[in-house]
């Protein structure tokens, strides 16, 4: 298990962690949560070893493995299967074994290796490896393509199959979902389900934390607090919590006032003297509970369009896709026929790489269409929202400087283009002080589409074009854009992988496929198992590709420039290589058995434990509990705590002892 008790974190002079405790259990699944700041990522650092605890006890068992997506972009002409096959850490490990060995002429040590990169997997690791790639929304034409040949946002997918490709028993994820479409998004979700780990997430996609979490870890004010459940279950909690809270302190508040009364009454009388001291101690002994304080929540709106067309477009007969310098054409989508009408909530649904983008960036204007026509509705004003916010922001000039132009550019739009009003009106959008001075360019992923939304709304538009708008936006920030669009009069055009916020947009939805553009008769449940579906037929599909020859490829993959691929002839007898290997693990096995029963008995008991204590916290946070309840409820959680903290001191050791014996074996 994971165990921080009293744990101290700064970054600076700021205290991010201020006496944290808390424990989670192997095989719990955690949403680590929080405001932009607070910390989640410094606690990250924290588990995956690059930081140090600034004061406390943290503790994380040592034969742990732990896989993490890396955060640099990758920058090698290996081809995407290989490097995603080089994420197992242990086939590679033991495949250097195999090479050294071989080298050596040791055949007990080459007998060996042979043996455990059976165990490792190594017959099925290319097609392990493949069907993770296919997961996450690559062809199978480009199994095979160099990593240098595809763009940032897809080479980052390649880094995360490469972490989930890794065997662990902590698998540790930041923002999996930004770079993601809905495809692969619903296809991780269903692998992270099976994932036998620990797993910890910091995620800003509330349907993907539901889907995935039963533990949420929240960061506030340098507290960290354990929730049993996933996020909806968190936010039904804290609002409960909060309210008892609130309802405490005015009580206490209530209290104190009345026995300040009696102080200021009677301090002056020799008579009443000691019982007014008394008073005063009383307050002093007190433990002050603290007011809520209700956090100011990010919110704005669309502002009214100045006239409705209808309908907004019409698409006849067209063709879109792109022309490169050279004037050749590619046809991505073609017999495309579909109407816009005012008012219209339209969600755009399809697979990776089907098209989705280039409809919107042809409505938008951003290209022309090949053929056909789209006719524009008289007075039609766009406000298009670009994947990239940098198709439309400039990294050296400040959100200010963009006002500006913009309020130039579209002559003002009916609104005020004085330089302190822009700055008031930059100031809705949480740029405030110095950060309308800021260049874009040293801005976050969400700041920069803040700085989008807030020229969108400015331009008063009565078509919204929104391409994956979510994607570096918290949850408080995401809500505010849902609330908004719903007031919006205008009409939605969208495209994002956040269902929570196409759930709450989009009445209508257009599937975007196999080179056609229809309506989608059903609901985001329905697309997500039509998703599931083609994602297991592409698996199957690759599955069926590598068969033949399978394991010798694995090896021939797996192994180092210049080593030697292992042959069917060895110098030593395989059968007695594995028996001997066989034996030496069934030694161990037999020393460790007993150590590992009672470990297995823990592992079962501790989860059960810690849904029992979440119960009883329930309990107790409800109203109108009587003092009996109370009590009693006290008492079973005192109970409970002591059993746990027990079973949590001797799952220590026993992995120790584990971990020893594992030492002398080697």
């Amino acid at each position: 298990m994971i165990s921080l008790k009293n744990i101290i974190l700064r970054r600076g002079t700021r205290v991010l962690l201020d006496n944290a405790s808390i424990t989670i259990n192997p095989g719990e699944s955690v949403g680590l949560v929080g405001r932009n700041g607070a910390g989640k990522s410094t606690l990250f650092a924290l588990l995956n070893g690059s930081l140090h605890e600034d004061g406390g006890d943290f503790f994380i068992p040592a034969q742990w493995r732990m896989a993490q997506v890396a955060q640099h972009m990758p920058e090698t002409d290996e081809s995407a299967t290989q490097f995603v096959l080089d994420g197992d850490t242990r086939l590679a490990e033991v495949t250097a074994q195999l090479a050294a060995a071989e080298k050596s002429g040791d055949g007990m040590a080459i007998a060996q290796a042979h043996a455990d990169l059976a165990d490792a997997g190594a017959h099925d690791a290319v097609s392990r490896a493949q069907s993770l790639i296919l997961g996450l929304g690559f062809k199978v034409s480009e199994l095979d393509h160099p990593v240098n040949s595809f763009s940032g946002g897809w080479r980052m997918r390649l880094q995360l199959a490469r972490a989930l490709m890794c065997p662990s028993d902590l698998l540790l994820l930041d923002e999996p979902t930004n770079h993601l479409d809905l495809d692969a998004l619903v296809w991780l979700e269903a692998w992270l389900k099976r994932y036998p780990g620990t797993l910890i997430t910091i995620s800003h996609d509330r349907e993907f934390l539901d889907a995935i979490t039963n533990v949420t870890l929240h960061i506030e004010n340098a507290r960290l607090t354990r929730y049993g459940g996933n996020y909806s279950k968190f936010e039904e909690l804290q609002a409960l919590q909060l309210e008892q809270q609130q309802a405490a302190f005015e009580r206490q508040q209530d209290k104190i006032a009345h026995l300040q009364k009696f102080i200021d009454r009677f301090k002056a009388k020799a008579t009443k003297a000691k019982q007014a001291q008394s008073r005063v101690k009383q307050i002093e002994r007190m433990e002050k509970i603290a007011p809520v304080l209700a956090a100011a929540e990010f919110t704005f709106e669309f502002k009214e369009p100045a006239n409705l067309p209808n309908p907004m477009l019409a698409i006849t007969d067209a063709a879109f896709g792109y022309e490169d310098e050279d004037g050749n054409q590619t046809t991505i989508l073609q017999g495309v026929n579909r109407s816009v009408l005012a008012g219209q909530r339209i969600g755009i649904l399809g697979a990776n790489g089907q098209g989705k983008s280039t409809l919107v960036k042809t409505i938008a204007r951003e290209m022309k269409a090949l053929a056909g026509k789209v006719t524009e509705g008289k007075g039609l004003n766009i406000g298009y929202f670009a994947q990239q916010e940098l198709d439309v922001l400039r990294p050296g000039e400040n959100p200010l400087e963009h006002m500006i132009r913009l309020a130039k550019e579209v002559g003002d739009a009916g609104n005020s283009a004085r330089e302190q009003d822009l700055r008031n009106y930059l100031g809705t959008f949480n740029f405030s002080g110095d950060m309308v001075k800021q260049n874009v360019g040293s801005m976050s992923g969400g700041e920069k589409a803040r700085l989008v939304l807030a020229m969108i709304v400015w331009q008063r538009p009565n078509l919204l074009l929104l391409d994956e708008p979510t994607n570096h936006l918290d949850l408080a920030t995401r809500e505010a854009l849902a609330m908004a669009i719903n007031d919006f009069d205008g009409t939605v055009m969208l495209v994002s992988h956040d269902r929570h916020l196409l759930r709450a947009v989009c009445e209508d939805f257009w599937m975007v496929g196999r080179g056609k553009v229809g309506p989608f008769d059903g609901d985001l449940d329905d697309y997500q198992r039509y998703l599931l579906e083609e994602s297991k037929r592409l698996r199957e599909e690759a599955r069926l590709a590598d068969q033949g020859g399978q394991t010798a490829e694995a090896y021939r993959a797996l192994a180092p420039a210049g080593a030697t691929v292992p042959q069917a002839e060895t110098s030593v007898d395989p059968r007695e290589a594995r028996r001997l290997a066989a034996a030496a693990r069934q030694q161990l096995a037999d020393k460790t058995k007993p150590f590992k029963k009672e470990l297995e008995q823990i592992d079962k008991r501790l989860p059960k434990l810690g849904h029992e204590r979440s119960a009883l916290e329930e309990k107790l946070a409800m109203p109108g509990l009587s003092g009996t309840d109370i009590a009693e409820a006290g008492r079973q959680l005192k109970t409970l705590n002591d059993e746990i903290e027990l079973l949590e001191e001797r799952w220590l050791e026993l992995s120790e002892q584990i971990e020893a014996l594992a030492a002398e074996a080697n």
